[in-house]
């Protein structure tokens, strides 16, 4: 059926076009390549002639001549002389020293030297042997002294803490402690004490050394009545309040005159 309908269409297309044939396709075979051959010219060499320069160049060289060099004044040889020798030095009279200094006498007669200091001013009408104000404390001459020692002061410092007895560590509150005499208890940081041998003592306390303040405290506990009779004690028992004294380890600065 679509075979009838191609035909009946192509048969219609060549009616239209006035009943003229379609063209046919004739072949086409063409000609082998064949190139004529190409033998070149021999090769003849062409004589090179230049043209002669002109002109002729001048010769090489100053026009006229330079006349040769001659120094201006004729050359002569020095003449060295000999010279004459120096005069000898002229020495006066030798200096006239006046009379020898007379010997040194004896040696002075030193004394036994002085003690080094008194009792601070802190003491003065104080019976404490420590000062808890020193209006003559040594606060920039102790910091100095720490800054350039501070190792070895830390050292010492710890030390004074671990080993120090009844130190502040070690104590709870006084209300829960007990005494058969009155006494005054207190946790003081004096800044002036009296050593084993009497002699005032400067202690480090409150001083300010890398960002850190070195204090020393101690507990001390003062008889209120010394020598009177203890009143937790029966009266048919003798008894005698008295005050002790014990010793506390403290990082001091020593007195230098």
């Amino acid at each position: 059926m679509c075979a009838c309908l191609a035909t009946s269409h192509a048969e219609s297309e060549s009616e239209s076009d006035g009943g003229h044939p379609l063209p046919v396709a004739l072949p086409y075979t063409p000609s082998p390549y064949a190139p004529a051959p190409f033998t070149p010219a021999p090769y003849a060499a062409v004589p090179y002639s230049p043209v002669p320069f002109s002109p002729t160049p001048a010769p090489y060289g100053y026009t006229p001549s330079p006349t040769p060099y001659a120094p201006l004044l004729p050359k002569v040889a020095p003449a060295y002389g000999t010279l004459p020798p120096p005069p000898p030095p002229a020495y006066g009279l030798p200096p006239a020293y006046g009379p020898a200094p007379a010997p040194y006498g004896p040696p002075p007669a030193y004394g036994p030297p002085p003690p080094p200091h008194g009792p601070p001013a802190c003491s003065i009408g104080n019976p404490r042997p420590w000062c808890l104000e020193d209006k003559e404390y040594p606060v920039y001459e102790i910091q100095h002294a720490l800054e350039y020692h501070y190792d070895a002061v830390q050292q010492m410092y710890k030390d004074v803490l671990a080993n120090t007895d009844n130190s502040v560590d070690r104590l709870n509150e006084i209300i829960q402690e007990t005494y058969l005499c009155p006494t005054d208890t207190a946790y003081i940081q004096p800044q002036r004490a009296v050593n084993v041998n009497g002699d005032w003592r400067i202690v480090v306390n409150h001083v300010k050394a890398h960002y850190e303040t070195l204090t020393q405290t101690a507990r001390i506990e003062a008889c209120t009545n010394p020598g009177a009779e203890c009143p937790l004690v029966p009266e048919c028992y003798e008894s005698k309040c008295l005050q002790k004294s014990i010793y506390h380890r403290y990082l001091t600065r020593k007195l230098v005159a």
